[in-house]
């Protein structure tokens, strides 16, 4: 009769079992990956996969038994790295929707608003645009395969073991707070003072003709000029996205 030790059977199982809690964690924050869309039975299924398929390349992992003292801290460790990688790439999408919120604030679009069930809060029509444009320049410039590729290499940069609190020490995720900021108003830069000068435009006719009701053509004028805007200025959305995609890809 065949038996297996508990030894033998850790050492087999622990190889894969830290590389899936990373990858899943990466599945549950990550945008696109923890899109409803796709159940959690195949992401649950993809992470399994996916950690196998990077399991080779990757350095010795330690025995750690599910009993032992350190394995709480292991798993903790796992799960909180996973979980930063896929916010740090949140935080780039949120700069596009920030892009999108200020351009349709400037535009009067701020009451077509509706409820966004992947973030669970209420988001303008411009800002969903401007993410889905971030999803979709995600995908075709193989944002994706690069944030595998980073949750498999950051088990050289945090490998199992250490302190669960050490990424979010070692990572300064604050710091993207800045980058956000700064890249959202940097795509809507050039939208924002094209609609500063057509509203100090109207400002003007209206001193100019006080009898024109300025809000009745106002907006059609402000509207029209945002959206022909929108359509010029996009494909300059792509050089802030990559720059800030591997600003935050470079940390891992």
């Amino acid at each position: 009769m065949i038996t297996f030790s508990e030894a033998q059977i850790y050492a087999w199982v622990t190889p894969i079992f830290w590389p899936f809690l990373r990858v899943l964690a990466l599945f549950t924050a990550a945008p696109i990956f923890s899109s409803r869309a796709l159940p959690v039975r195949a992401r649950v299924a993809l992470a399994f996969l996916i950690a196998v398929a990077c399991q080779p390349g990757l350095p010795v992992m330690p025995i750690v038994g599910f009993s032992d003292a350190g394995a709480f801290e292991a798993v903790a460790q796992q799960v909180v790295v996973g979980l930063t990688i896929g916010f740090s790439i949140r935080v780039v999408f949120a700069s596009m929707e920030l892009a999108g919120e200020v351009v349709g604030f400037q535009m009067g679009l701020n009451f077509a608003a509706f409820f966004d069930p992947s973030m669970n809060s209420q988001s303008s029509a411009l800002g969903r645009f401007f993410g889905q444009m971030a999803a979709l320049l995600f995908v075709v410039l193989n944002g994706h395969v690069l944030v595998l590729v980073a949750v498999c290499r950051s088990f050289e940069a945090f490998p199992v073991g250490g302190s669960s609190l050490g990424p979010l020490n070692a990572l300064q995720l604050y710091k993207l707070g800045s980058d956000l900021f700064a890249s959202g108003l940097w795509i809507a830069l050039p939208m924002v003072a094209m609609l500063m000068f057509v509203n100090l435009a109207l400002g003007v006719i209206s001193r100019v003709a006080p009898q024109m009701n300025i809000f009745a053509v106002g907006f059609p004028i402000t509207l029209a000029v945002g959206l022909i805007g929108v359509a010029l200025t996009l494909p300059l959305f792509e050089g802030p996205f990559v720059a800030l995609m591997e600003r935050t890809l470079s940390l891992f």
